[in-house]
């Protein structure tokens, strides 16, 4: 839990442009929970850039960051209570962006609080957590998003128009490698901790896969076999720093007298699953330095009428058909995203308050992902194919 620290009230600064009601549109009135990390700070400073948004509340535990990011924002709380955050009068829509093992009870006061909401991937431990979550948010009527922002990565895209032209067939196999190297040095941080991480790189990575290929293929799994483990020697434990201060003194290195020991999340899963039409895959994640990008392709996708390799450090989409020579059909440069406060999340909940379908990834979306996790990290237990439900 988040220790309560001191309340601070700020002067707001405000951008007219973003205070005016006259556009007719909703005004995002936002707190941030989990506001200074390594996903937290991304999204406010998109959020400032953002129209027809404005930065109300923050909470954090570091009370120097937390002031820092005051000052940046304007916000008009900062507090080190979550609570306050959610029952702030002003504020109608909270992002929580803490560890996994945070998100279950500030989701669910939101909920009660009638604010709308972005809860970060993983949305809970497991996924009876997240279930209650998506139900409080289904029965209360209030808009919700989970960023599983692959969806929007402009290779991918080009990735589902192949798929929808026929060109490939129907997919009857998947190989996906989702490769998140870490500086040797590193130090630790919660997402090594077990009792805070939902289930290491399974939950936060293979979240990202499986979500990406449910939107690509519209199946789900029906049953999972996973290796997994901790494959990282020890590391330097600097106590409570956030993933970006890691990852900076991980490639500046001298850690070497800090205290040492190994994480105690899963670093590395190699995954089998079925799908529920027969279709088979396999998915293999990594945070360890030594499994690398570009070698391979990324995504594999193999039809009965050809296969599709995407490999998103080139951006090539390469076609293998039988008996042809295999050929580069694409190149799409993988970007970035953009702000994705200002193209995604704010105008589709927009659509969503219109009463318009919006295709958006939500809670009910990370409960599926979860049930699929969850699989996973009981099957890297048992050693056994384990049920997807």
């Amino acid at each position: 839990m988040i220790e309560p620290a001191g309340t601070r009230h700020y002067q707001r600064r405000v951008n007219p442009d973003n205070e005016s009601s006259n556009s007719g549109e909703f005004q995002f009135k936002v707190g941030v929970i989990g506001a200074t990390g390594y996903i937290g700070a991304p999204y406010r400073a998109e959020i400032r850039e953002a129209t027809g948004a404005n930065i109300v509340a923050l909470c954090a535990r570091r009370r120097e960051l937390l002031e820092r990011a005051g000052e940046e924002d304007g916000a008009a709380l900062l507090t080190g209570n979550w609570r306050e955050v959610v029952q702030h009068p002003d504020v109608n829509f909270v992002i929580v962006a803490t560890p996994d093992a945070l998100h279950h009870e500030a989701v669910m006061a939101c909920a009660d609080a009638g604010k709308h909401l972005l809860c970060e991937k993983p949305v809970g431990v497991n996924a009876a957590e997240a279930y209650e979550m998506w139900a409080a948010y289904r029965d209360a009527g209030l808009a919700h998003y989970v960023p599983f922002w692959t969806r929007y990565c402009e290779p991918l895209v080009r990735t589902r128009e192949v798929l929808e032209s026929g060109l490939l067939g129907d997919i009857r196999g998947v190989v996906y490698r989702w490769h998140n190297p870490r500086p040797d040095d590193m130090p630790l941080t919660w997402r090594d901790d077990a009792g805070l991480s939902a289930a290491g790189s399974i939950a936060d990575v293979g979240s990202h896969a499986y979500d990406t290929l449910r939107w690509l293929l519209g199946r789900e799994a029906t049953r999972v076999q996973a290796h997994a483990d901790t494959i990282t020697p020890a590391r330097a434990d600097l106590g409570a720093i956030n993933l970006t201060e890691a990852l900076a003194l991980g490639q500046a290195g001298g850690q070497a007298g800090a205290p040492r020991r190994k994480g105690t999340t899963f670093d590395y899963a190699s995954v089998a699953w079925e799908f529920d039409d027969g279709a088979v895959a396999t998915l293999v994640l990594s945070h360890t330095p030594f499994f690398r990008k570009g070698i391979a392709p990324e995504l594999e996708l193999h039809g009965t009428k050809a296969s599709l390799g995407l490999d998103r450090v080139s951006g090539n989409l390469t076609l293998a058909k039988p008996g042809e020579p295999v050929e580069i059909i694409a190149n799409v440069p993988d970007n970035g995203f953009g702000n994705r406060f200002e193209k995604y999340v704010f105008p589709s909940l927009r659509q969503a308050f219109a009463g318009e379908e919006t295709g958006h990834p939500d809670l009910q979306d990370g409960w599926r992902v979860q049930l699929f996790t969850d699989a996973a990290a009981r099957s890297a237990r048992s050693g056994c194919w384990e049920t997807v439900e």
